[in-house]
């Protein structure tokens, strides 16, 4: 089964085939990571406009390095929430139409459950149920992934989501944004146990999470080293900053694995890209007898790949989009 892949949640406009949800025919990606670099983020207006001229030509560009014609795509799958209202329509708009005019069914896809679904293309034994971490700019879940398509949320951000923080962090700290890899790249070179940093606790919520406070650590230590005249270790806090975040994502993931009783432990999203935090997971995991999969950095950020891989458990599973299927800024994992 042959599948179009649509995903257009932030400001990366992606398009892939996908055989059989697990094998990549190609996957092109247009990135406007340069472009927003210029204002330290992400500006919707901007992102929405640019999947508007690009995602055409992408699709023809996917097509062709496949070696298919329209004819022979059997299903178009789209991210359809969460993300950029703005942006996350243009892809929805455009998947309907491709839908439409060739007859075909249309696949609703939840970005973060693409996520996830990355590591059945990197790992093709890979099976639920397992232990998901899901960790994006834009989203922090621990998920029980009972079968493709039966998710369960054990434990979720209260606020900031891990990538935001980041994205943050990097940004008081002078680095470009995106922030993830330079945040990685600088923490290489601290020394650690500098910055005393807060590790948050929702009380009565033992797997839940929040980074707000983390990050507003973050912002006060920088500004009051610029008003003050102190100097500031940016390669330390840069590390003592990420050591904090995968204190708060690690032992939970690993109690949560226990909990539910899951020996495998798969980490997804743009966070899992992080040296520290994949190096911390595979430790821990190795310590418990887990066994740990994580994608290669290609497969962490967006893609359409693994909308694509996703959409055919989706559609094995019966779900299909409609001409007025809608997009969605926010959305439950397990209401997708």
């Amino acid at each position: 089964m042959l599948i179009l892949a649509i995903e257009s949640s932030c400001d990366e406009t992606a398009v892939a085939v996908v055989e059989d949800g697990r094998r990549v025919l190609t996957d092109q990606i247009a990135s406007q990571a340069d472009m927003h670099a210029l204002y330290g983020g992400v500006v919707p207006e901007i992102a929405s406009r640019k999947h508007v001229e690009v995602i055409v030509q992408l699709a023809d560009a996917a097509l062709s390095e496949a070696g298919i014609g329209r004819k022979d795509l059997d299903a178009v799958a789209v991210t359809y929430a969460p993300g950029l209202i703005g942006a996350v329509l243009v892809g929805v708009n455009f998947a309907k139409s491709v839908a439409y005019a060739l007859g075909i069914p249309l696949i609703p896809v939840h970005h973060v459950r693409g996520h996830i679904a990355a590591n059945y293309i990197a790992f093709p034994e890979l099976k639920p149920p397992f232990l998901a971490l899901a960790i994006s700019g834009g989203n922090t879940l621990i998920v029980d992934v009972r079968d493709y398509t039966d998710l369960q949320v054990i434990g979720a951000t209260r606020d900031d989501a891990a990538g935001e923080c980041f994205d943050k962090a990097a940004r008081v700290l002078g680095l470009p944004y995106p922030g993830g890899a330079p945040m990685d790249a600088l923490a290489q070179q601290g020394r650690g146990g500098v910055y005393e940093l807060p590790r948050a606790h929702v009380s009565g919520s033992e797997f839940d999470m929040s980074f707000s406070g983390l990050k507003t650590a973050v912002v006060n230590l920088a500004h009051n080293a610029s008003q003050t005249g102190k100097m500031l270790d940016k390669a330390s806090l840069a590390l003592d900053f990420t050591r904090a975040v995968s204190d708060m994502l690690v032992p939970r993931a690993m109690a949560a694995a226990e909990l539910c009783g899951r020996s495998a432990v798969v980490a997804a999203g743009g966070v899992a890209a992080n040296s520290i935090i994949r190096a911390d997971l595979q430790r821990t995991c190795a310590e418990r007898g887990y066994t740990l999969y994580v994608p290669p950095l290609s497969l962490c950020g967006d893609n359409a790949a693994m909308i694509g891989c996703q959409g055919y458990y989706e559609y094995l599973a019966g779900k299909r989009g409609n001409t007025d299927l809608n997009a969605y800024a926010t959305m439950e994992i397990t209401d997708a």
